[in-house]
């Protein structure tokens, strides 16, 4: 008990380490807050001035697309976790609650309402009389849109059976679908550009759900010796999920935007602007990834990273809303 007791209570007594180290945070946060604040709001302000016009129910769209995508995090970051944790010698066998058949059951809804959007056409439907659900079946939006829905459904019925780890299957079919969707068979390359958006999107899922359920994990274990371990081994393989989020990023806007083009279009194009805005909290991110993974490395209390990393979870809860918007943005060239 007393090697314990003198470091916390050092970082007790020097009472500017702990609010010099929320403030740090807070600053991060709000000066990317600002740099991103106008494309957040969603997409009017996004299409403001740049002579493109808003196609009906962006805006919802957007939500359900985002809600979706935070739908895939939550069960991939605890299936993720929970196979780092298991390579851990001495972890205890205690683990926080699964959110898996929760996230499931709201990515099923929000799937759902996306379906209904294809099914009339594109269009926000007005009443259930305009959704046409046999027509799903006869376009290649409607079959990968039914198959996003069947999927959470079935991800749900996996999470909540004796054997979780199955529903990794459905929910690799949910982004097979949503690359596939991204990508129509009219761009160029299409398979490429769906290539790319699997890595990018499941990536994306293990870092964002992967952090949140170990921050929840570490919390239950309440100090234990395998709470830095396993909060080090996480940092370590999310440092190639960024590497391999950032190169897919870069050639998926490539794709989309000529080099030649790109400093206009990011400032005179709806896309480019929310794009923008995604690269700007990414950038915070990746930077208090680093802030954490210092302080996991060199502070008396490793357990002090989960400051940062905390701020990290609500930093990539943002650029999981972006995301979402982005996706329902007209693309700035058209194949």
């Amino acid at each position: 008990m007393t090697p314990i007791r003198p470091t916390s209570r050092t970082t007790g007594t020097g009472r500017h380490a702990t609010p010099s180290g929320t403030g740090r945070t807070a600053a991060v946060l709000a000066l990317v807050a600002l740099a991103a604040l106008i494309p957040v709001l969603g997409p009017s302000p996004a299409l403001r001035g740049t002579g493109e016009a808003e196609a009906p129910g962006t805006g919802g769209i957007a939500l359900l697309r985002a809600v979706l995508f935070a739908a895939l995090c939550v069960p991939l970051g605890e299936l993720f976790v929970n196979r780092l944790a298991r390579s851990l010698p001495g972890a205890p066998p205690e683990r926080p609650r699964s959110w898996s058949p929760y996230a499931a059951g709201v990515g099923f809804v929000a799937a759902l309402g996306l379906a209904s959007v294809v099914a009339t056409g594109n269009l926000v439907p007005d009443g259930a009389a305009d959704i046409d659900v046999g027509g799903l079946y006869a376009s290649r939006d409607g079959k990968l849109a039914l198959l996003e829905v069947n999927g959470f459904l079935a991800a749900g019925l996996c999470a909540a059976s004796r054997r979780p780890g199955s529903q990794v299957w459905p929910l690799a079919a949910v982004i097979v679908a949503e690359a596939l969707r991204a990508h129509p068979t009219t761009e160029y390359s299409p398979l490429l550009g769906s290539g790319l958006t699997l890595v990018h999107l499941t990536c994306a899922s293990l870092w964002a759900g992967g952090l949140l359920y170990a921050l929840r994990t570490l919390r239950r274990w309440r100090g234990a010796e395998a709470g830095p371990a396993l909060l080090g081994l996480y940092a370590r393989v999310a440092a190639v999920l960024l590497a391999a989020l950032t190169a897919t990023g870069v050639c998926s806007s490539l794709r989309r935007m000529e080099p030649g083009t790109i400093v206009d279009q990011l400032t005179d194009t709806a896309y480019g602007r929310v794009l923008l805005a995604k690269v700007l909290l990414v950038a915070a991110v990746a930077a208090l990834a680093l802030w954490a993974r210092i302080r996991l490395s060199r502070a008396a209390d490793p357990l002090t990273a989960c400051s940062p990393a905390r701020a990290e979870v609500v930093a990539l809860g943002a650029v999981v809303a972006v995301s979402g918007l982005l996706t329902a943005l007209p693309v700035p060239i058209r194949w």
